[in-house]
């Protein structure tokens, strides 16, 4: 009798598991959203705190472009400080005991970034870097608070100096002169040490520790093929924490004493360490972790170095941490799949966590958005490659989807876990998108992150063909309708899938994507001389023999192969992929015959902010896709 109960009850359990499994394996059509919708979302971004905690200093979107804004801890309410109609304000620091507050902005997307002083109510900020062609960033502020530092190449377009200004006359005092091709990426105290990195190749790089006093340099990094980073200096000079991947997969944190240059590993991961900060007076240090497309964040006690929990929150990806200056409070960044990231702060004294937006568009229902998850693939040659994958929630194999190949940015990027307005539109009307972390891609360990040097268009392209390969074996895709998509080094992938694997896929978007590799390299920016050599060395010096192996894998000289319809997106003052490389691209496809659409911001640079803008580019893209790529429904007969 047990034993026939017993396997009635499997019976059961399997019946139960099998109804389960069916249901899971079915689809269900959300409520689909308008691209006015999706966009009415917010997206806000921190800077830090005010002088007495009360408020925080953010930047907003609302108006379509981003100004800054004081958002009130105790209500959060928001109230804007700059009212910009034309370009993006983007919101830096207060100044630190006052209401006074630091933006940048550039003009038109031209990248020559100036640093902004405004009060509340000015009608127009005061340059603090009215430098003709320069571009200009914030450095950090002095131990004292009565200067900040700001990284400048007004002196030489090619390199950025340290320049210093004291917040009584903003006068410029030069800090520290770059003639070799340096970045400076950290201040001691005392002004007395810089740390300064020099690009050798995408793989290599070295750290150098400049002691001001006596005008010597020294040499942190070895002869290894390796990464270096300076992270944070201790208050007396002693200590410096740099990351690096020396003798390691993944970078981890050392510690170093200045006075007797010994070494210690201070923290260490099976994922790379990404960053390390110390807060104001030192009672804390936090570390970021790039874990498989997602970060982890931990909070120590500085001087014991143990871990201090702090609350987690449910589907929620730490994007940033800022600590107060007087050390009692959280500024959190908190991001996910489904939702722009919000922010938060969370009081260490009474371990009180508040809410303080609410960014996703109250239309919208969570529910109806796709959470990512991270899957993997063998490619061509049984590499394990790592993706990002949305799968629509109406998808089942009775309701087949198209779907596309999502290539980021690069060479080098990685496509992470995370909110996109655009990629959530997509999915929500209907196609699956995979985000390829192809060979090539950060945060997988040094080797695989080299895998594509001087082999573009070839691994990592087999790798975006092998995804989509992947994507045909699932049962709720519809493997005859699958595109590809991507920007910048990705839309280079896109024109080069057309050109050069013409029958994978069926339709291509391209955002301002490298068309001409030759014109490229030779056109970059003038303050990417530092990056100029580690670049060349990655993908080829046109001024050699290379030059024929970057014309080969130019999508514009191979522009007769391309059959499948196309659309293109540029910003007119794109310094980095310069429009000409979309204006041939297009002309050379249109005598092929094919469909091509051709879209031109002359509002954008390398990368488009204005919200109008982004809306536009997801409207056209999901017209395109409607038109070309999804299976058109059979006639009645």
């Amino acid at each position: 009798m047990k034993q026939l109960t017993a396997a009635v009850m499997l019976a059961l359990l399997t019946l139960a598991a099998c109804k389960e499994e069916t249901q899971e394996q079915k689809g269900r059509m959300p409520q689909q959203y308008s691209i006015e919708q999706l966009y009415n979302n917010k997206s806000v971004i921190a800077s830090g705190f005010n002088a007495d905690e009360t408020k925080v200093l953010v930047d907003n979107n609302n108006t379509g472009i981003y100004n800054v804004y004081e958002l009130s801890i105790a209500d959060t309410l928001l109230s804007p400080l700059t009212t910009s109609k034309k370009e993006s304000f983007y919101s830096v620091d207060y100044l630190p005991g006052s209401d006074k507050f630091l933006y940048s902005a550039d003009n038109g997307g031209d990248e020559n970034s100036h640093v902004f002083l405004a009060n509340k109510g000015d009608t127009a900020g005061k340059d603090l870097t009215p430098w003709p062609k320069s571009a200009n960033s914030f450095a950090g502020w002095s131990s004292d608070n009565k200067a900040l530092y700001i990284s400048s190449n007004k002196r030489n377009p090619q390199f950025f100096d340290i320049w210093k200004l004291d917040t009584t006359t903003w006068k410029p005092v030069l800090l520290y002169q770059n003639d070799s091709g340096f970045t400076a990426s950290g201040i001691s105290e005392s002004e007395r040490y810089l740390a300064l990195t020099k690009e050798i190749t995408t793989d290599k790089n070295d750290l150098y520790l400049y002691d001001r006093t006596t005008r010597q340099m020294k040499r942190i990094s070895n002869d290894n093929e390796a990464t270096w980073n300076a992270q944070a200096f201790e208050k007396n000079d002693s200590i410096m924490y740099y990351t690096s991947n020396d003798g390691a997969e993944y970078s981890y944190l050392v510690k170093y004493n200045i006075n007797s240059g010994k070494t210690e590993r201070y923290y260490e991961d099976k994922w790379d360490v990404a960053s390390m900060s110390l807060s104001e007076n030192e009672k804390y240090h936090t570390i970021f972790v790039n874990e498989d497309g997602k970060n982890k964040v931990l909070l120590f006690d500085h001087a014991s170095n143990k871990k201090i929990d702090f609350p987690e929150i449910p589907d929620g990806d730490v994007l940033g941490i800022i600590i107060s200056r007087s050390e009692k409070k959280l500024l959190l960044t908190v991001g996910s799949s489904t939702s722009p990231p919000n922010l938060y702060v969370y009081n260490l004294d009474n371990k009180d966590l508040k809410q303080l937006t609410s960014t996703l568009n109250k239309e919208i229902k969570q529910d109806d958005l796709v959470k990512a998850e991270v899957v993997r693939f063998k490619s061509f040659d049984d590499k394990e490659i790592p993706a990002i994958y949305y799968k629509p929630l109406q998808a089942d194999k009775n309701n087949k989807v198209p779907a596309l190949i999502w290539v980021h940015g690069g060479p080098g990027g990685q496509s992470r876990v995370g909110f996109s307005n655009s990629i959530q539109y997509l999915v929500n009307h209907g196609y699956a998108v995979l985000a390829v972390n192809n060979r090539g891609s950060s945060g997988y360990g040094k080797t695989f992150y080299k895998m594509d040097n001087k082999d573009h268009s070839n691994g990592d392209l087999k790798d975006c063909v092998w995804g989509k390969k992947w994507l045909a074996q699932q049962d709720y895709i519809d493997s005859s309708a699958i595109g590809i998509y991507g920007g910048s080094y990705g839309g280079c992938m896109v024109l080069a899938a057309l050109a050069f694997q013409p029958d994978e896929f069926k339709v291509g978007v391209d955002l301002f994507g490298v068309a001409n590799w030759l014109r490229t390299l030779r056109s970059i920016p003038p303050y990417w001389e530092a990056f100029r050599k580690a670049l060349y060395d990655e993908l080829g010096d046109p001024g050699t023999e290379d030059s024929v192996r970057l014309r080969n894998i130019s999508p514009l000289y191979n522009y007769q192969k391309i059959k499948k319809p196309l659309i293109v997106f540029q910003g007119a003052n794109d310094v980095r992929v310069l429009k000409v490389e979309s204006d041939e691209i297009v002309e050379g496809v249109k005598k092929n015959g094919v469909p091509v659409e051709y879209i031109v911001y002359p509002d954008e640079g390398h990368g488009f902010v204005k919200k109008e803008n982004q809306m536009t580019t997801s409207r056209k893209t999901l017209e395109f896709l409607d038109k070309y790529l999804k299976p058109k429904p059979e006639a009645k007969k």
